[in-house]
């Protein structure tokens, strides 16, 4: 399309005219996690005339106004993900969680839950008309395909990114121009509970496997113990800085992996400027939409891929709460149990729980006897392989139900261990 600057000017607007767009009852799709569109989304709560606009999206790392207090004749909010924002409003009901893997969230908007309005983030159009979904293609991707309106803010501090993450001009209805950073995430501070993790979950790595990661104090502590190994990749749905001094040391290079030989695939990232700045217009590094990143068919074509994801509690027969306190949605499945499913795939691969043995300052075990009343189990007994904490590694794999409880009592905390060896007598399981 040659003359996508002219296209681009006449769409261009301020961003409460843009949002004018958005009529009552409309259902509203943003872009996850980082890559907000925070111009957009403020502009939309301005408009104090909506009433009943669903709006939906996976994890708001934003302050998510629109599901907040005061709020409840505009917008209703349909959460893939619980936040730090949106769970309150959840649990007193002003919002709704939705169940979904997250590699079924594109399918899910485009056959089931579909948008009329996609407000997304992009880089400025390069030479071609094309612009970069940047650090957040995941479902966004997809969504941009399928509304009806598709509202960009673009943000010259947007990185450009590889792989899928491209839109062109013409495919995008209307632009509203935003040079506001983008939303950072602290790199977390390691104590010795997680550096302990991180040792336990490193020795489970050997030399050329594939890794996904997550973002926080457990994930960085397991790349800190790695720098003795050879020859890792990178197939995740995310990642965060950690991985940067890896890559720039040799150690992650991608070099035995048996897709995307040398590159870093990933579906989103989260972390400071300086993770952004190494994903901006690097070839290394390539994004793709979550239904490929999180395939577990996808996955488990990777040799001694290792998959490493956290738990609220995990229970004597090795079921995994990760996503609620109680009744209470604490954050939802994300891509843990398609990961957990892709490499049970992969040869040589490994399902790592990795979680600190106690919560509430060591006055709760995350081993229990019984998940709490209303805990939802995110991944079964007969997915789990391995569950790490500070006191070592229980290996579930083809166990007995007395192996499993004997397994994980060793690695719950020792305060712990005499009254869940006492549940287990009770159970029949010693």
């Amino acid at each position: 399309m040659l003359n996508w600057k002219e296209t681009y000017q006449s769409r261009l607007l301020a961003a409460k005219d843009a949002v004018k767009q958005i009529k009552s009852g409309d259902h509203v799709v943003l872009q996850h996690a980082c890559g907000e569109p925070r111009t957009l989304i403020e502009a939309m709560v301005e408009r104090k005339d909506l009433r009943n606009v669903a709006v939906s999206h996976m994890a708001a790392i934003g302050p998510g106004e629109y599901a907040q207090e005061g709020f409840e004749e505009n917008f209703r909010h349909n959460a893939f993900f619980a936040g730090a924002a949106t769970r309150k409003a959840i649990h007193d009901g002003r919002a709704d969680y939705t169940s979904c893997f997250f590699h079924e969230l594109p399918r899910a908007y485009r056959e089931h839950v579909p948008p009329d309005i996609a407000l997304i983030q992009v880089s400025p159009p390069n030479k071609w008309g094309y612009c970069s979904l940047g650090i957040s293609v995941d479902y966004t991707k997809h969504v941009a395909e399928v509304a009806d309106v598709v509202i960009a803010q673009v943000n010259e501090k947007m990185p450009k990114t590889f792989g899928d993450s491209f839109i062109h001009v013409k495919d995008i209805d209307y632009f509203v121009e935003s040079t506001r950073d983008l939303i950072e995430i602290p790199i977390p501070t390691i104590g010795e509970v997680e550096q302990a993790i991180g040792e336990n979950v490193a020795r489970l790595i050997e030399d050329g496997s594939t890794l996904q990661l997550g973002i926080g104090a457990i994930p960085d502590a397991v790349l800190n113990f790695l720098h003795d190994k050879k020859d890792l990749g990178i197939h995740t749905e995310m990642f965060s800085d950690g991985v940067i001094d890896l890559v720039e040391k040799g150690i992650i290079n991608g070099k035995a992996k048996n897709l995307h030989q040398g590159k870093i695939i990933c579906s989103f990232v989260m972390g400071t400027s300086k993770l952004y700045d190494f994903v901006d217009d690097n070839p290394g590094v390539e994004f793709y939409t979550v239904d490929y990143t999180n395939d577990p068919y996808v996955i488990g074509k990777h040799d001694k891929m290792i998959s490493i994801n956290s738990a609220i509690q995990v229970d004597m027969l090795g079921q995994v709460c990760a996503d609620t306190i109680g009744y209470k949605q604490y954050s939802a499945v994300g891509g843990q149990v398609d990961f957990v499913r892709g490499t049970s795939r992969s040869r040589g691969g490994k399902a790592i729980i990795a979680m600190p043995s106690t919560a509430g300052g060591g006055k709760y075990s995350r081993i229990v006897n019984l998940l709490d009343e209303g805990a939802a189990v995110t991944t079964s007994r007969y997915d789990v392989q391995f569950v790490v904490t500070e006191y070592g590694v229980a290996d579930l794999r083809v166990r007995t139900n007395r192996q499993r409880a004997e397994e994980l009592i060793k690695v719950a905390h020792p305060n712990f261990r005499s009254e869940l060896k006492a549940a287990a007598r009770q159970r029949k399981l010693f």
